[in-house]
């Protein structure tokens, strides 16, 4: 490596950059590794000190058809060599057109016709929010407990999953309520309880809410991720996706579905949404829509955004072209290579390498659940100090403390990465979407020695 120098500090060693990093970066970043990520390929990465780690993590669902997958790398360098930055405000470029022309026919309903491409996730929940209020000329915004939006200011006014996003940082964006998702812990009611039951008091809750605190005409939208990200990888029941449709539909309120990370085939469909009918008025995807070029979209009708003043919405990065180039090759290579029926056969590998951990007897009392879609799955362990501990039904007394964080510190340990997610004891899989067989039963392996490892030491 060349010799770097930063105010008289030579960095001519990989060990001097990564004391360079902790000196430099600000501590607001957290890391669940040390050392320095020098290269990827596919489903593994490889750090400076040549050690090699399987991914399940994706870099949080954005590198869903592996590392460095040469059709979207070949078609991000072509377009560096053709035009690297055609400012959105200026004109358009070939690739933003191209990627809408392939990103149309994926669309969960016929109705999302009109584009608009930024940078990142939490830029289209921005933008989201502001369409619906200038559309609707209403201001208030409803989102879920547990759910998570990103962490610019109106996206972490909605971003309900944890406080460490907004600890310290209020006041945040007004005029924001919340219902609790369809989701057991949220309620206080064990594991078992009936999806209709759930999904009953949920909508009951945003009837009551629209009644005593947001009246309709003063409500421009209601947000939603239709899985759980940060709030612990809880899919929507159709049936409650279907309650929204209804309540947006009678009141005029505009429907916002983030997709940002259960989008692009991690659930076994192009969008989750999918599963339930329910059309969006408004889409929201980035992560795995590049495959790691900072690229995100905001979805809707023409009818709506042709009411948005021109220069109300844009960005000097917004789209980038190169970004494009690569989102054109992300929706080819899906297509040529069958990434959907290759999620739903390693999902079915997933859970079942999962339950029967579950049904392990020594294992049984620690694993509350094991859920999610596609691959888009996760283990809740109990906890015996968990959110409102003395309250929760599901408490676990007999399980060690902090089991998440230990079973995933340990899986990196062993050579995989894997993160938790959520306020409670969870376990998070995002592998590639295009991962072999052979590495599917290697990551669950060495999850499954890591969970046995940690319950053992208690």
């Amino acid at each position: 490596m060349s010799n770097r120098v930063d105010r008289g500090v030579s960095t001519s060693s990989t060990e001097g950059l990564q004391a360079f990093g902790e000196k430099h970066v600000t501590k607001g970043l957290g890391r669940i590794t040390e050392g320095i990520m020098m290269r990827g390929k596919g489903s593994y990465v490889e750090y400076d000190n040549g050690r090699r780690m399987l991914d399940f993590t994706c870099g949080i669902g954005v590198t869903n058809l592996g590392h460095c997958h040469p059709k979207v790398s070949q078609a991000a360098a072509d377009q560096c060599m053709n035009i690297v930055h055609a400012q959105c405000s200026i004109a358009f470029h070939e690739p933003y057109l191209r990627l809408i022309e392939k990103l149309l026919p994926m669309m969960p309903h016929p109705s999302l016709d009109s584009f608009f491409f930024w940078n990142s996730g939490t830029e289209v929940v921005e933008a989201a929010i502001k369409m619906a209020r200038t559309v609707t000329g209403r201001q208030n915004v409803i989102c879920m407990q547990g759910g998570y939006h990103g962490r610019t200011y109106g996206a972490m006014g909605v971003t309900r999953s944890k406080t460490v996003y907004s600890e310290g940082f209020f006041p945040v964006m007004g005029g924001v309520f919340v219902i609790p998702f369809p989701f057991w812990h949220q309620f206080g009611l064990p594991p078992s309880t009936p999806t209709s039951t759930l999904v009953t008091q949920s909508l009951y809750q945003l009837e009551l809410l629209l009644a005593q605190q947001t009246s309709p005409r003063d409500t421009a939208a209601i947000i939603i991720e239709p899985v759980l990200g940060e709030g612990g990888y809880v899919p929507a029941p159709p049936e409650f996706l279907r309650g929204l449709r209804e309540v947006c539909d009678k009141h005029g309120i505009m429907l916002i579905v983030d997709e940002v990370q259960s989008g692009f085939a991690r659930t076994g469909k192009n969008f989750f949404i999918e599963y339930s009918g329910v059309k969006p008025d408004i889409l929201l995807m980035a992560k795995g829509l590049a495959n790691g070029f900072p690229l995100s979209g905001v979805v809707s009708r023409k009818e709506i955004t042709d009411k948005l003043a021109p220069g109300s919405m844009g960005g000097t990065y917004a789209g980038n072209a190169v970004a494009c180039a690569a989102a054109v090759a992300v929706a080819d290579a899906m297509k040529e290579e069958n990434i959907l029926a290759n999620v739903n056969t390693r999902s079915t590998e997933l859970f079942d390498a999962l339950h029967a951990l579950q049904k392990d007897p020594a294992l049984a009392q620690h694993i509350l659940d094991v859920r999610g879609q596609g691959l888009m799955v996760c283990v809740e362990f109990a906890s015996p100090a968990g959110p409102g501990a003395q309250h929760d039904p599901a408490r676990g007394l007999q399980t060690p403390k902090g089991l998440a964080s230990r079973v995933a510190k340990r899986c990196i340990e062993k050579g995989m990465l894997i993160l938790t997610t959520s306020a409670y004891e969870v376990v998070r899989f995002i592998p590639p979407l295009n991962i072999s067989a052979e590495d599917m039963r290697k990551g669950t392996e060495i999850f499954a020695m890591a969970v046995i490892e940690v319950v053992n030491e208690g």
